[in-house]
């Protein structure tokens, strides 16, 4: 039976049913956009005929004994001292060894004060080095004084990375009836004590299986240092190829200090200072001083053959100068697009895995997509349903599992930092997943969950033997997560039983989150530019991370203050960001093609006179004008002399969607002043508006005293709110802001198709 074998009418009625059905069963599929894969085949590159003869690896010649003195207020969990409270109490600081020290002594020296209230006999602090007591201290001082005492610590304890335990028992009575939470019971450990090193420099012998060592030594208690030697003529290649290298310096610092500069000559390098030649041999003649594994003829790398290299080709080496005492990193190539693709090479970690040796050719580099503009290592995932197994720590590890014990336990903190363009709804949740042992008492312990040091929820513990996988739903407070926030889940445990100097007690009670814990998060992409704000986080520049949709816009003959104030963007940039590639552009003003200035986001560095976008500076807000004149609202001034630096982010005038940040000054002293805020977190972490002006009050300021640098906000341009999201189809897009309405939309929107189609067939019929 065919379906004209049916009357006209029945026809028309079963077509409007097939309608109807297909519409209600193909809506999910309209709201999907298709996924279109494409498949590339690399090209083959081509190889080159290596020398035989090579000379042997390059050797950094050890220097003279020396002494280190690492101060305990070095860490951030020192501050102003390190205090216990309470019967035991432990306090931990971690350091580490460079991978070049032998260490031949080590001494810790400790000051401390305690409470007159302590009972001598039985109290002492207990020091452990790597999970080894190195010894004790009885807290018989006097009150008001200060005690001192030296701990040898053996040097075969030493790892690379170490843990220094200072452990406190406290007690103030003899018969051990006194109160756990008794305010005398506190001893400070000052934060003028120190860890005292006497160790023997090593030869170092470079090897690119381990870069960025020497390079940059992760494990070095100093600042790692760096120079960059200037070659003979700046363009923008070679300023792309040095913002990259500096952006991924910066990455790899992460929190540890690094001194960066350029040098003109070679003699000009410090002790301990690592030395970059980058460039083609016609930008850097200096290349043809080191001894390289490579042949230099005539200004051009040639191969085995003689022949010289293609220009896409880079080349990689390690080498030393002044006396084997400075290590040298050659980047090179025989034209622009080899060093751009040495440069690459070594700012791709994926790569950096098939590297070994004290020389590379470069023959061909991957090229790696960009990450979703959304995806911030670190940061929620940009997924809105997620576990805590889906975030990583500070340190870009995986969250698991993670137990605390006793009743003082610390809390369990979770860096829950919402992406910078989001903003979270009603109806955001979280879903502990816990357990806790037995023993607790369960009229006195509880759960919390804490954002930002407030407490959002909590539940009893009440069951005596302990329970497993327990299940906390706690409503997220949207409007308070923020790109710094903090969970933290806190374990309030009280045991059944006291006894006041038993550890025993206080040390069997424990309590666990599991890394199941789910959390679905309603929200929305949106944000409001300019906001300098946003700049503490990278943002809009390091969206997304491998900074592809930023350019750097220089002078057309960048001075070396202009040079200064890139590379300490460009590290500013590299700390803020972490992906697997680098794809920040830097140009001329003249180079800069048109595409660029419309589809990027840009960094214009210049003193006044020089400014790539003079109009930036004269046309909104806060202006510099010529004769010296300042002019802000309806005010103006003429200082003299005017030398503070400006930071001024407006809507590139080119894309509404984009933004433009100027980083200027009348003069190169107030250029220099940019640079500092751009280096120094103190006066980085400062900065809000949409206009922030900075200069240094005395003559060599520090950055962490207050006085010393003088930031002004300001903000005069009006905010635009801005959708950043991807762009989904509109009706998932209506389907996701509105799913408890989908089923009941679908039968409605049934029932009306239904009425209209008997409509139209009682009309018909």
């Amino acid at each position: 039976m065919t379906l004209f074998a049916f009357s006209p009418r029945t026809r028309r009625r079963l077509t409007l049913y097939l309608v109807t059905l297909l519409l209600i069963t193909g809506q999910p599929l309209l709201a999907q956009a298709p996924e279109v894969l494409e498949e590339t085949t690399a090209p083959i590159a081509t190889e080159i005929t290596l020398p035989d003869n090579l000379p042997g690896p390059p050797t950094i010649a050890p220097g003279d004994e020396g002494q280190y003195v690492l101060e305990f207020n070095r860490s951030p969990v020192v501050g102003n001292r390190l205090r216990f409270t309470g019967i035991y109490d432990e306090q931990r600081l971690h350091f580490t060894r460079p991978r070049a020290w032998t260490a031949k002594s080590v001494n810790l020296l400790l000051r401390y004060r305690h409470s007159a209230a302590l009972y001598a006999t039985r109290s002492n602090l207990t020091v452990l080095v790597n999970g080894t007591s190195i010894g004790s201290v009885p807290l018989n001082m006097p009150m008001g004084e200060i005690g001192d005492m030296v701990f040898d610590v053996p040097p075969d304890l030493l790892q690379d990375h170490n843990e220094l335990v200072v452990a406190a028992l406290q007690n103030n009575s003899p018969t051990c009836t006194q109160d756990p939470y008794d305010p005398s019971l506190w001893t400070e450990v000052l934060p003028d004590s120190k860890l005292v090193f006497d160790f023997q420099p090593q030869a170092i012998i470079p090897d690119f299986s381990q870069f960025p060592y020497p390079l940059f030594d992760l494990l070095s208690l100093r600042a790692n240092r760096v120079a960059y030697l200037q070659p003979t003529q700046v363009d923008s290649p070679w300023l792309t190829t040095l913002g990259r290298l500096q952006t991924y310096l910066g990455r790899t610092a992460h929190y540890r200090p690094l001194d960066s500069r350029l040098v003109e000559t070679v003699d000009t390098l410090a002790p301990q200072e690592r030395l970059v030649i980058l460039g083609t041999p016609s930008q850097q003649p200096s290349l043809a001083d080191l001894e390289l594994p490579f042949a230099l003829v005539e200004g051009q790398w040639v191969d085995e053959d003689g022949t010289p290299l293609p220009e896409d080709v880079g080349l990689l080496a390690w080498s030393t100068t002044n006396q084997d005492q400075a290590l040298v990193l050659v980047v090179t190539g025989n034209g622009e697009a080899g060093v751009a693709k040495a440069t690459q090479y070594l700012v791709q970690p994926q790569d950096q895995q098939i590297a070994t040796g004290h020389a590379l050719v470069v023959n061909q580099v991957a090229d790696l997509p960009s990450p979703s503009r959304r995806q911030w290592p670190g940061y929620l995932p940009e997924e809105d349903s997620f576990s805590l197994q889906d975030m990583t720590t500070a340190n870009h590890q995986p969250i698991g599992d993670m137990t605390v014990r006793g009743s003082h336990a610390p809390a369990l903190t979770i860096d829950f930092k919402a992406l910078p363009d989001d903003r979270l709804l009603r109806g955001s949740r979280m879903q502990l997943v816990y357990s806790y042992g037995p023993q607790v008492n369960p009229l006195t312990s509880l759960v919390d969950v804490e954002l930002d040091g407030v407490s959002i929820q909590g539940k009893r513990l009440t069951a005596l033997q302990g329970a497993s996988r327990q299940t906390l739903t706690v409503d997220l407070p949207g409007d308070r997560v923020t790109p710094t926030s903090k969970l933290q889940v806190n374990f309030r445990l009280d045991p059944r039983e006291r006894r006041s100097c038993s550890r025993v007690t206080d040390q069997q009670l424990w309590g666990t989150i599991h890394g199941d814990t789910s959390f679905t998060l309603n929200r929305t992409a949106v944000t409001n530019l300019p906001d300098l704000d946003l700049l503490k986080t990278g943002y809009p520049f390091t969206a997304p991370q491998d900074l592809a949709a930023t350019a750097v816009v220089m002078p057309d003959r960048p001075t070396a203050t202009d040079l200064k104030v890139l590379l300490t963007l460009t590290e500013r940039l590299g700390r803020l960001s972490q992906a697997d590639s680098v794809q920040l552009a830097v140009y001329h003003q003249a180079d800069l093609p048109d595409d660029v200035r419309r589809d990027r986001h840009l960094v214009a560095i210049g003193a006044e006179p020089q400014f790539p976008f003079p109009n930036l500076l004269t046309d909104t807000g806060f202006t510099l004008k010529g004769r010296q004149t300042r002019r802000w609202g309806h005010s103006q001034v003429q200082p003299l002399p005017d030398g503070e630096g400006l930071i001024k982010s407006v809507i590139s005038p080119w894309n509404s969607q984009r933004v433009v940040l100027a980083l200027s000054g009348r003069e190169a002293v107030g250029l220099a002043q940019v640079a500092a805020l751009l280096r120094h977190d103190p006066l980085f972490y400062q900065i809000e508006g949409d206009t922030v002006l900075v200069s240094a009050q005395v003559p060599d300021p520090d950055p962490h005293a207050s006085n010393d640098y003088r930031l002004t906000t300001l903000r005069q341009t009006p905010p635009v709110q801005i959708a950043t999201a991807t762009d989904y189809p509109l009706l998932w897009r209506l389907a996701r802001a509105n799913w408890l309405f989908v089923v009941p939309a679908t039968v409605a929107l049934s029932l009306l198709i239904y009425g209209a189609a008997q409509a139209y067939l009682r009309r018909v019929g």
